[in-house]
């Protein structure tokens, strides 16, 4: 009688269903009388699941040791592009994968080594004679499949998380565990079991900075979340929790935003201001243009934190003059010669850069002073993740056409800097020479434009960011050229401009553009003390 009386019908009670479902129904709901009870279950479906009432929390394996992997980090390549690693699939999903395992190398299906042998070994899993450890094999993946099987939930969904590798969920009407609270958007893929067929396809669709970006929260989810039944148990409690007291509710950015996202989202996790000793390489693309190249390499050679000049000679038909002509600017001067003519040879990654700093330039910004990029490299050691620079542009949808446009009107707001003349960290060429969407880069080198506008999409993709605009002068706008040549010139270029932002967008299928209000202006001129010891007095103005 006290047992009945303080079960209440369950009102006010938690169970807690782990392992969903027996032989043979598998049910999603825990199969006793549940009276007013909250459950938390793995497994649950959307007709079986009570929103704001019941708790989905992720089918528990207690085969697999949690702490038998070794940490691997999200910017590590995988071997394999997909893997599936489930056993006990329905014939139907089976058809489907060895069809795919035939026409696709980067697809990895193993089963169980041995149907006869009753003793299966659970840690191993084999393709035809080529065994694997299991859960092992996991972190050599890039995504991998969670298929619905008798039992909704699946413990491969754990595993994966486990492993670091982006769960691929094929079941329709799966509530994902504690997808009351986390964003799965930002750490799964969910699949139309219809769609099963052609989930390569799919998963081909997301660039690798989204998947390093998925992998990274893919860590973040089971670190904080699932790595132990104590953190299933008090993130259930405190989902209960945040119902209870909404008012003081954790927030969907303490949910989901990694901790401390300013210096995570640096992709070297740099410190938050790089030091002022190694200085910056300015990196000078040019055709031949000796002239003005020449002048630019004396502007920049006044800079104090100038380490070294590269200069990247794009003219496979001349060769670059000798040596002893190049100006005598006290710096190390080097020179790479291209083998082919590609904008994108201003990003290589060249082995001469030996700085974290690049300054791109092209060869005609003469109208830069040594205070303004001295002081661009300033601001960029304060947003080393960022694109620092001084032209700048934005971005803005046709609400007739709903296309993207390419804006350079002055405004109050930017979404893109120039490369013609802006710092970055050069870990960025890296990306945009080995991990940026092929067809993006195929692109700029076929079209010979928009590498600038590449690497802000490229940037803004991996951080979230937006870019930093320096000093308020508007060197970059030429008011004397009003003439119809040129104003046609200017429509044709908007126009190509415009035609690019389209393309990369639909590559990246989203819009990683980040607009902002924000311009760095020095304000030390303003200080009360003698001219002679101020700092950035020779800055342009508006």
């Amino acid at each position: 009688m006290y047992l009945i009386f303080r079960w209440n019908d369950g009102a006010n009670h938690l169970l807690i269903n782990m392992l969903p479902g027996n032989v043979p129904d598998y049910s999603t709901v825990i199969e006793v009388n549940t009276g007013k009870a909250m459950i938390a279950g793995g497994g649950f479906s959307t007709w079986s699941y009570r929103r704001t009432f019941d708790v989905s929390i992720p089918v528990y394996n207690p085969l697999v040791n949690y702490n038998s992997l070794k940490e691997k980090s999200h910017l590590e390549e995988r071997q394999w592009f997909l893997i599936s690693a489930q056993t006990g699939l329905h014939q139907e999903y089976r058809d489907i994968l060895y069809g795919i395992d035939k026409e696709e190398p980067n697809f990895l299906l193993i089963d169980k080594c041995s149907a006869e042998d009753k003793t299966w070994n659970f840690s191993k899993r084999c393709k035809q004679s080529e065994a694997y450890d299991y859960p092992q094999i996991l972190q050599e993946g890039t995504f991998c499949l969670v298929i619905r099987g008798a039992r909704m939930g699946q413990t491969g969904f754990s595993d994966a998380l486990m492993s670091g590798c982006i769960p691929v969920v094929v079941a329709d009407g799966y509530v994902l565990p504690f997808s009351e609270v986390l964003d799965w958007k930002r750490a799964a893929v969910i699949v139309r079991e219809d769609d099963l067929e052609d989930v390569m396809n799919i998963l081909r669709s997301f660039s690798k900075e989204r998947v390093m970006e998925m992998r990274k929260q893919v860590q973040f989810y089971w670190k904080n979340y699932f790595s132990s039944m104590k953190n299933i148990i008090l993130t259930t409690l405190q989902i209960i929790n945040d119902r209870v007291f909404h008012y003081a509710s954790k927030k969907y950015e303490d949910w989901n935003e990694i901790p401390n996202q300013a210096a995570i989202k640096n992709p070297l996790f740099l410190p938050l201001m790089p030091p002022t000793s190694q200085g910056f390489t300015a990196v000078i693309l040019t055709y031949d243009r000796l002239e003005s190249l020449f002048q630019v390499i004396h502007q920049v050679a006044k800079v104090p934190s100038l380490a070294k000049v590269v200069v990247v000679w794009n003219n496979q038909n001349k060769s670059p003059p000798n040596m002893s002509t190049w100006p005598n600017i006290g710096k190390p001067l080097k020179v790479v010669k291209t083998t082919k003519n590609k904008l994108s040879n201003r990003f290589f990654p060249y082995d001469e850069i030996e700085t974290e700093c690049i300054l791109a330039l092209d060869d005609d910004i003469i109208m830069l002073t040594a205070d303004e990029l001295e002081f661009g490299f300033e601001v960029w050691r304060e947003f080393p993740d960022r694109l620092v620079g001084f032209p700048s542009r934005m971005h803005l949808l046709d609400n007739v056409t709903d296309k993207w446009k390419y804006n350079s009107e002055w405004t109050n707001e930017i979404s893109m800097v120039l490369t013609g003349a802006a710092f970055y960290h050069k870990y960025f060429s890296y990306l945009y020479t080995h991990s940026m969407p092929t067809a993006l880069k195929t692109w700029v080198d076929e079209h010979m434009n928009c590498e600038d506008i590449a690497m802000n999409f490229l940037m803004a993709n991996m951080t979230g960011k937006a870019p930093i605009k320096v000093t308020p002068r508007k060197k970059f706008k030429c008011p004397e050229c009003t003439n119809t040549e040129m104003l046609s010139s200017d429509i044709s270029h908007m126009i190509e401009r415009s035609e690019c932002i389209n393309q990369f967008a639909s590559i990246y299928q989203s819009m990683p553009l980040k607009s902002i209000e924000f311009r760095a202006d020095p304000v030390l001129y303003k200080d009360d003390i003698p001219a002679v010891m101020k700092k950035y007095n020779d800055i342009g103005s508006l």
